[in-house]
């Protein structure tokens, strides 16, 4: 009896209300991808309107009114015009990053095929992972490592039953070029995702979509006049289309602003992994919209991904560093502030916590 209520007492630790509001927060962005994702299939393939750059276009054109016409109101050193007085390089080179992300991946569906596009995105997942240990200095635990491999795994689980049921595998004309492509996206995306990270915790929300929204606005409207302009005009409009597009913008509008809500309780890392069930969610609409097969395998893929998200959400990861180091960014040619001498560096507690903290790990020293 004592070692079954203790079995319990272990379970109710893991599964405690903090965690499971975090991975549940994690589906929510999950869900919005695959609003995402279906709107694109429609315009794509029922509409033919291929317009990946201006689809980003109207996202940040949203965040510019909202969150860039906020900084704009605003006084003193959280004003527009101070920020960019700044920071307006390292925004602009985040702008960029952000946008090319997404077209590097959509542009992949042309070349690759659907399931290659599955495994090869989950790169993003180690990307983030190093440069979270390299920049903002977190460190995992081994239960932290588990939990990924099991995510991946259910990720695998998934893409051998696209092959099984024999869904559509997309055009793979020059598969190579398509995977590099796939990477590339990746890649840009972890950087993306972690400099999101930094900056919500050092500095703000609203800044950061804010500048995103400007410098995203700014870069696809020029790429939009100079690589797409011609497939715009080509574009079918109607009520339909159009009720699409609005579609695609909220979703990809209420995951941006939604996004750092999350990361900030979480971390990039969970996100990402948070957001591996995506493609399940559109494939679980598509048995009804567009008449998939079904297999087992994409449920045990489902629980699998979940159960490594748990995993990974039981224990908490911790910073290497005393928290101060991330308030460097605030004023970049300000004096840096050294440690005392006396002030032994140790792990402190993780602001990327989504269970609570057990009595054994170290709290933050500040000198």
């Amino acid at each position: 009896a004592s070692s079954r209520a203790g079995v319990r007492q272990r379970i109710r630790k893991v599964l405690n209300r903090e965690m499971l509001i975090s991975v549940a927060l994690g589906q929510v962005l999950s869900l919005l991808i695959c609003g995402i994702g279906l709107t694109s299939k429609y315009l794509s393939e029922d509409f033919h309107a291929n317009t990946p750059v201006f689809q980003s276009f109207l996202n940040y054109i949203l965040l510019f009114l909202v969150y860039t016409t906020t900084l704009a109101v605003r006084q003193g050193e959280e004003n527009l015009l101070a920020i960019l007085r700044r920071r307006w390089w390292k925004y602009m080179i985040l702008g960029l990053i952000d946008l090319e992300a997404n077209y590097l991946v959509v542009k992949a569906y042309q070349y690759t095929t659907l399931t290659s596009i599955q495994l090869l995105d989950c790169f993003v997942i180690p990307v983030v992972i190093l440069l979270s240990w390299f920049f903002l200095l977190i460190r995992y635990k081994a239960v932290h490592f588990l939990g990924i491999v099991v995510c991946i795994l259910g990720m695998g689980c998934m893409a051998g039953a696209d092959v099984l049921v024999g869904r559509h595998q997309g055009a793979g004309e020059n598969k190579l070029v398509g995977d590099l492509l796939v990477l590339g996206g990746a890649t840009l995306y972890g950087i993306s995702n972690v400099w999101e990270e930094y900056i919500i915790r050092t500095l703000s929300r609203v800044e950061f979509l804010g500048m995103i929204g400007l410098f995203g606005a700014f870069f696809s409207g020029i790429q939009l006049a100079i690589m797409e302009h011609k497939e715009l005009l080509k574009v079918p409009w109607d009520w339909q289309i159009g009720l699409l597009y609005v579609g695609f913008s909220a979703c990809m509008f209420g995951l941006y602003s939604f996004m750092p809500v999350v990361i900030k309780k979480t971390s990039a890392t969970s996100v990402n992994l948070s957001l591996l069930t995506a493609d399940l969610y559109s494939l679980f609409c598509g048995l009804f919209l567009f008449h998939y097969k079904f297999s087992g395998l994409y449920l045990l893929s489902f629980f699998t991904i979940l159960i490594g998200l748990v995993l990974y959400s039981s224990t908490s990861t911790y910073i290497a560093q005393d928290p101060r180091v991330y308030k460097q960014f605030r004023n970049p040619s300000g004096p840096v502030v050294d440690l005392p001498a006396t002030a032994q560096v140790e792990p402190s507690v993780t602001y990327t916590s989504l269970g609570q903290e057990t009595e054994e790990e170290p709290h933050v020293r500040v000198a």
